[in-house]
Formats: structure tokens, C-alpha cells, sequence
């Protein structure tokens, strides 16, 4: 066989030369985009109530709304910064129970204001500021205020998150505890409340919770939002990683990086021959079912594990019920209410109106329609319950 003409070589370098120059310019633009919507989309890796976060769990709407109502609202993200910020003029200031502050710390904080509002409350910071600590958490339903607070009784009833048990004034009681504890300090005022649960983005606009935060951070004008980062721990001055290290280690890490991106240019040029396999292929039927309860997890889609669990206890329902299988859910709760005697509302709202939002949402709603199946078995067949 003859040699390929000289032509024929030239072009099959110049379309190789091309495509390896298409892979380049092709990475470019992708890491140019994708640093532009990082920059742009900083939010998503801010720290939960932080107030320029307009993720979920952010708070920069609430810090907007007190703006609106014409409070000064300045967010530190520095210990020495924040004691700066509240020696020029009296002020609340936003103080998280972080793990980056010492004891003495967060207690400095709290008396070099004339008021301080904890969002993010442990225990440790309910023992400090009122001799308490975190006792429970609260239910679904808004609760009323039931106490002398002016700013909760203008708010009206909450869904309550943590709850404390302190030797303090509390206001919104589930059981012995309290949604918010206040206590008179000679600093000012202190409050601790779950704004993890209240003040959040996707939270704020629910019962009173926009009015509870307002009434608490603008009561003075002006508020100190500080965000602690290690920086703020008392170990910060600590040697770090990079000093503890010896200096061959940066180049090496960076030559393993260039070794590696090498081979996989050298041995990742082209896929290999496909791999023929016999279908249908036989899957067991628990491990269906473990991969895709990771998945759910992975995903963290409360809406979609929830309507998979509704949809199976509807059909068990169903059949329970003698009903066609083309009952939908509303006919199946319609049915459930009348043989066991409940109101339509609840029912309806445990097969498919609620909407659950997190995890431990997803589970009230999972014990919720274990509870309606038990509790019909019993109506139908008196001495037997699901498993």
C-alpha cells in the first residue's frame, strides 16, 4: 500500500490542530462564564441570615425592609469592626450564637450595645444572656404572643421555631417553653428568637415574622448586623496551615496537578469500544429503592419525596376502601374523612394540600400519613395496624 499523499497528511494535522484549538477555546469561554456567575451569584456560598445572601436561607430581604422603613442598617463582618460600629451611636445589634466566638466574646459584644437580638441562638448564648437554654422546638401553627413585649404583641401570632426555657420573660409559649425570651440587661435590652425559621428569604413573608423582625431590629434606627468568620476566633492569630508547612509543598502539589491534567489529555483522548450487555438486565428491588431514597436525599426535594409518599399511601388507602383505581386524591381523602369521622380540611391537607418545605417537614408529613393508615385499618379491622 502506497503512503498517503503529502496533502492528505497536512489536512488531517491541520483538523487535529483545529480541533485541540476548538477544546481550548471552548474551556476558556466555559471557565469565563463560569467565574462571571460566581461572581455574580456570591450569595450562594454566604453563611445562613446573612444579610446581602439572596439565597433561601438568607436575609437579605428583611435587611432591605428595614432600609425601606428608614433604619441605618450596617453589617460588620469583624469583631474589632462591629466594636467600632457601636461605640459611635447607641444601636441593636444582630449577634449569631457562632462557634467562632468565645464566651467573653460574644458577651462583649452583647454589653457594648444598647440592644441585641440574637437570631441563630445554642444554647450557649441562652445560658449566657438568661440563664436558659434551648429546650424544644415549636409546631406548625402560629402561636399569639401572650406577653407584655410591645414588639411581639404588634407582630400577632408566629410559627415558633427553637424554644427556650430560661429565667426570663418570654413571649409565644409552647408548653413550659417560650418561641423568644427578653430579659433587661444593664447593656440594654436582650432577645433571643429562631430567625433560622422566621427571618429567612422564604420565611419572612409567613403569619407575623416580617413585623416580629421589624418591630426587634428598628426599634433604635439603627442596626449593627455582624457576621463572624474564623478571622473573629480568639485562635485566628495561630499559626495557619501554609506557615506549617514546608515550602516544597505548594510547587508539588501544583506539579501533580499539571501530571494529572497531562494523563488525562494522554490517556483520555477517545472513549473505547462500547460494551455490549444482555437486556433486560435484573435489578433488585431493594436497591432500587435505596438508590433512589439517596437521590431524594442528594437532591434534598421535600415537594417530590413528599408527593411519592402521598401517592403510595393514597393508593393503599384506596384499596383499603374499595375505591377504583382511578380515585384521586381528593376523592380518597373525601372517603377516608367520612369512614373515620374527621374533618375534611385535615385529611385533605395530609394527602395533598400541604406543602412541605424541609426535611423535618417532610417527616411530620410521613408520620402524619402513617398515623391516617393506621388509624383507618383499626376502623375497618379492629386489632390489626400497619407495619
Amino acid at each position: 500500500m502506497s503512503a498517503p499523499p503529502l496533502a492528505v497528511r497536512r489536512g488531517t494535522r491541520s483538523r487535529r490542530a483545529f480541533t485541540w484549538a476548538g477544546i481550548v477555546v471552548v474551556l476558556i469561554v466555559a471557565g469565563t462564564i463560569g467565574a462571571l456567575l460566581a461572581s455574580s451569584l456570591q450569595w450562594s456560598g454566604r453563611e445562613r441570615l446573612d444579610p446581602e445572601s439572596a439565597g433561601p436561607d438568607g436575609a437579605r430581604a428583611l435587611a432591605r425592609i428595614l432600609t425601606q422603613h428608614g433604619v441605618d442598617v450596617h453589617v460588620v463582618r469583624d469583631r474589632e469592626d462591629a466594636h467600632e460600629t457601636l461605640a459611635t451611636a447607641p444601636a441593636t445589634l444582630v449577634l449569631p450564637d457562632s462557634a467562632y466566638l468565645s464566651d467573653e466574646t460574644f458577651l462583649g459584644l452583647a454589653d457594648a450595645a444598647a440592644g441585641v437580638v440574637v437570631l441563630e441562638p445554642r444554647s450557649r448564648g441562652v445560658r449566657l444572656l438568661f440563664d436558659g437554654r434551648v429546650e424544644g422546638y415549636g409546631d406548625d401553627a402560629p402561636v399569639p404572643p401572650d406577653c407584655a413585649l410591645p414588639a411581639a404583641r404588634r407582630a400577632g401570632p408566629i410559627a415558633v421555631g427553637a424554644a427556650f426555657g430560661a429565667d426570663a420573660a418570654g413571649c409565644y409559649p409552647v408548653g413550659d417553653e417560650y418561641g423568644l425570651v427578653w430579659a433587661e440587661r444593664p447593656a440594654g435590652r436582650a432577645v433571643a428568637v429562631d430567625g433560622t425559621v422566621l427571618f429567612t428569604n422564604d420565611r419572612l413573608a409567613a403569619d407575623g415574622n416580617a413585623a416580629l423582625a421589624v418591630n426587634l431590629l428598628g426599634e433604635r434606627g439603627r442596626v449593627v448586623w455582624f457576621v463572624p468568620t474564623i478571622t473573629d476566633s480568639d485562635g485566628a492569630d495561630a499559626a495557619t496551615l501554609g506557615e506549617l508547612t514546608p515550602a516544597w509543598v505548594s510547587p508539588a502539589i501544583v506539579l501533580l496537578i499539571c501530571a494529572a491534567a497531562g494523563t488525562i489529555l494522554w490517556r483520555g483522548r477517545r472513549f473505547g469500544p462500547l460494551v455490549r450487555e444482555r437486556l433486560p438486565v435484573t435489578v433488585r428491588g431493594s436497591e432500587t429503592t435505596r438508590g433512589r431514597a439517596h437521590l431524594y436525599a442528594e437532591t434534598r426535594d421535600a415537594a417530590h419525596a413528599a408527593a411519592v409518599l402521598r401517592r403510595g399511601a393514597t393508593g393503599r388507602l384506596g384499596r383499603m376502601l374499595g375505591l377504583p383505581a382511578t380515585a384521586d386524591a381528593t376523592a380518597v381523602a373525601d372517603a377516608v374523612a367520612a369512614r373515620l369521622g374527621r374533618a375534611g380540611g385535615d385529611v385533605h391537607g395530609i394527602l395533598h394540600l400541604d406543602r412541605p418545605r424541609t426535611d423535618r417537614d417532610l417527616v411530620i408529613l410521613a408520620r402524619r400519613l402513617n398515623d391516617l393508615e393506621t388509624a383507618l385499618t383499626s376502623a375497618l379491622r379492629p386489632g390489626k395496624e400497619t407495619r
